[in-house]
């Protein structure tokens, strides 16, 4: 916490920081210079008997009688009480943002504010240790930013965990001659030497049946479309401890002269279904074999998956995909 103290604080009447403007202090408590003790600062040191392993900041030895400005971060209400704190006003030198920081929580905790949402950009990332030491914890990062948050009240934090899910797509593409598009990655996984569906990661803001269709034609040069989403496997403790979706989506091809990204495929071709499902590996990995099957089946017409639909939401206010199993529905 955030507190002014001078050399002779016993009979000093108390500072609030709730206010943007500090009372015009009494010359005869700063005969001796003034400190301001803000416990995320590291800007000199100088040894006081009751702060041994606090860090103070000399702001000047005589402060004239006028008060002076603590500004508040620029922020805006959320919908659920808290505060998200614009990224593009942050004062530009650690000092300034250390004293806003401390006036703008205090002012907070004032008005009964629950999360803080602090996003840091990249290029001002040396204010992110004076935050962690103002209480704030880490939520996720990116690129061009980390974002940091405050739980105010006593109570258990209600904001949301940072993501916990990567998300993966798998494509089913099958030719009229029952022959599957198959390929061998260039990676040191155990993966490396066998014959496999295409599969990767969706891109951000991607939708999952885009994200196969692009994943096929990035890696084989063969373009699809897509059909239904036949299953998807959910697994855990994955990369980084994360848990794992894999949507798996049964692709039609436009085309048929492979092109592979050597950067990541070793080979790619077209095998026979029935050569596919004899591969070694489908003996013991019951889980790929199982899909392939679930597949191969939904190409056969005998099981239907999920198709997708774009609908507007007013809930949510924006155009997204519902993905449902529309052979099921009874229209009444």
């Amino acid at each position: 916490m955030a507190a002014i103290y001078c050399q002779k604080f016993l009979g000093m009447p108390r500072i609030s920081l709730r206010n943007e403007i500090l009372p015009e202090p009494n010359p005869r408590f700063f005969r001796k210079p003034f400190y301001f003790l803000c416990s995320s600062i590291k800007f000199g040191s100088m040894p006081l008997p009751f702060l041994k392993k606090k860090e103070i900041h000399v702001i000047s030895p005589h402060i004239a009688s006028p008060g002076f400005t603590v500004e508040l971060l620029n922020a805006r209400d959320d919908e659920y009480n808290g505060v998200i704190i614009d990224p593009e006003g942050l004062p530009s030198s650690a000092n300034a943002f250390a004293s806003a920081l401390c006036a703008s929580l205090s002012n907070w905790k004032m008005k009964g504010k629950k999360g803080i949402w602090l996003e840091i950009p990249a290029e001002q990332a040396d204010l992110v240790p004076i935050a962690i030491q103002e209480g704030f914890k880490y939520h996720h990062a990116e690129p061009k930013y980390v974002m940091l948050t405050y739980w105010i009240p006593s109570e258990p934090c209600l904001l949301p965990a940072s993501p916990s899910h990567q998300i993966g797509v798998a494509a089913f593409v099958i030719n009229d001659k029952r022959e599957v598009l198959v390929v061998k990655e260039k990676c040191p996984c155990s993966c490396s030497d066998m014959w496999k569906l295409p599969t990767g990661y969706i891109d951000k803001s991607e939708d999952i049946f885009s994200g196969a269709v692009r994943e096929v034609k990035e890696e084989t040069g063969i373009d699809t479309i897509f059909l239904e989403m036949v299953a998807f496997r959910h697994a855990h403790l994955v990369s980084f401890e994360k848990s794992d979706l894999l949507f798996v989506c049964l692709l039609k091809p436009l085309s048929s002269e492979i092109a592979i990204d050597d950067k990541e495929i070793q080979a790619a071709q077209w095998m026979r279904l029935d050569e596919f499902m004899g591969e070694a590996y489908f003996r013991e990995d019951h889980m790929w074999r199982k899909i392939t099957e679930v597949c191969t089946a939904a190409f056969e017409d005998r099981y239907h998956g999920f198709t997708a639909q774009q609908l507007n939401s007013k809930l949510e206010g924006r155009l997204s995909y519902i993905y449902y199993k529309g052979s099921d529905i009874v229209l009444c």
